[in-house]
């Protein structure tokens, strides 16, 4: 078995989803892989990566609002050394993943027909995510 390994940075414009499923398909196609394993991780702490409806925005909207609800900011967490949304975006990454492992099949990733893959930035302000993608073949 080999692995290839790829990273690739995501500018956040704040919170929200960011779809990533072309890069990721990108980081397949230069490794050259015909039938594989994608895993595809993010080296932070207050963003994550989940598996969403890519084809009707209000779907992520939903979401997005449901995660809120569920996790305020601002609650009398004592971890805010970054500001009032610190503590709730580290408690949101816990709640999904900060990795996805897809197969690879015919060289494509095997998503299903509404399926994409998004960094799901939990912070209010701006950040640069970096995340890896590993190819085992």
């Amino acid at each position: 078995m080999s692995v290839t390994n790829n990273t690739f940075s995501v500018e956040t414009g704040g919170r929200g989803l960011y779809e990533i499923t072309d890069r990721v398909q990108s980081a397949v196609s230069s490794a050259g892989a015909s039938e594989a394993l994608a895993l595809v991780f993010c080296r932070h702490t207050s963003c994550s990566l989940v598996l969403m409806e890519n084809a009707d925005p209000t779907a992520q909207a939903d979401l997005e609002r449901y995660m809120d609800e569920m996790v305020p900011d601002g609650t009398g967490y004592e971890h805010t050394l970054e500001g009032p949304d610190d503590m709730p975006s580290h408690i949101k990454m816990v709640l999904t993943r900060s990795s996805e492992s897809i197969p690879v099949i015919n060289g494509r990733l095997a998503l299903g027909t509404w399926q994409g893959i998004f960094l799901w930035e939990h912070r209010d302000r701006p950040h640069r995510r970096s995340l890896v993608v590993s190819i085992s073949q």
